[in-house]
């Protein structure tokens, strides 16, 4: 009778070994779904906005190029609102989806894309050299936001055996 029981208790713990066992790793699986869904969806995110501010920056280029051309900046001048208007609903999917640094670096390509906006809108207002310099900065604030983003998604990260970094 005692060997049963402790045959039936070796069958129990084994039992509830099983279950906790197959529970963290269902839950270590679901995690992981979680976190690669989300990282979708920040890099579908990081890319339309980086995509939004560099067509809002050549939209302001065509706009001045046609103001100091003589030509007509109506319909430039259109395109760029347009851009800056989808720039700025992107950027609160940016900031509700990114880390603090993602969040801060795009803060700062808005500052460097404003002063190019209004740069744009009143070109005769704005040093030429100063305007020039415009561009390089929005270039500058870019890159910091891609590596901030790169760091946010874990990307070039050291991935260990469990396929985290």
């Amino acid at each position: 009778m005692a060997s049963q029981i402790i045959t039936l208790i070796g069958v129990l713990m084994g039992a509830i070994t099983s279950f906790f066992a197959t529970s963290w790793a269902e839950r270590a699986r679901f995690r992981q779904t979680m976190a690669t869904r989300w990282d979708e969806r920040k890099l579908d995110t990081y890319v339309e906005y980086i995509s939004c501010v560099k067509e809002t920056s050549r939209a302001a280029k065509r706009m001045l190029e046609a103001h100091f051309e003589g030509r007509d900046v109506g319909g430039p001048l259109a395109e760029m609102e347009a851009a800056e208007a989808r720039r700025s609903v992107l950027f609160e999917g940016l900031v509700l989806l990114g880390d603090e640094a993602v969040s801060t670096a795009a803060v700062t390509v808005n500052e460097r894309l404003w002063d190019l906006l209004k740069s744009t809108r009143d070109p005769d207002s704005i040093p030429a050299p100063v305007r020039d310099a415009m561009g390089p900065a929005i270039i500058d604030a870019l890159n910091n936001l891609h590596r901030a983003a790169r760091a946010d998604l874990a990307i070039g990260a050291r991935v260990g055996a469990t396929g985290q970094p």
